[in-house]
């Protein structure tokens, strides 16, 4: 093998070493993978699919609107359509991810900026979930089971 080969093989190595270190392992997406779901005054009020497809982090989140007909009456939770999360990012404790706003309301909300979310795990099966577009928004506990 002449030299240059040689150092052009070695280049690409290092290369592709550097860029898998900067890749988040399987290994550290079990951390976040599986279905995540959380609750309000007994209700559900969110659940949130992770996957890593090969590798990949993807998923989808499902919001429930809750209501109540009078002050009186019982809180109610009705599942709303299921929305992809994207551009997901996650370090091995902190997931944050968007999500499209334009069906959540409308027809004001079509023309919506995308919401951005920050999970952050807080135990092997637990983490809280925040919507960091709302100033105030409350912070809600999750629950993994594995799928």
């Amino acid at each position: 093998m002449n030299l240059k080969l040689g150092a052009a093989v070695l280049a690409s190595l290092l290369v592709i070493c550097a860029v898998d270190a900067q890749t988040p392992s399987a290994a550290t997406n079990e951390a976040i993978n599986g279905v995540w779901r959380g609750q309000m005054n007994g209700l559900p009020a969110i659940t949130l699919v992770v996957t890593d497809e090969p590798g990949s982090l993807a998923g989808a989140i499902q919001f429930y609107f809750r209501q109540r007909a009078t002050e009186k009456d019982p809180w109610t939770a009705e599942p709303r359509l299921p929305e992809p999360i994207f551009n997901p990012e996650f370090d091995g404790k902190t997931f944050l991810f968007e999500v499209s706003h334009r069906r959540a309301h409308p027809p004001q909300s079509l023309n919506d900026p995308p919401k951005h979310y920050r999970l952050t795990l807080n135990g092997l099966d637990t983490a809280e979930i925040v919507n960091l577009d709302e100033s105030g928004s409350p912070v809600l506990t999750l629950v993994r089971s594995k799928y």
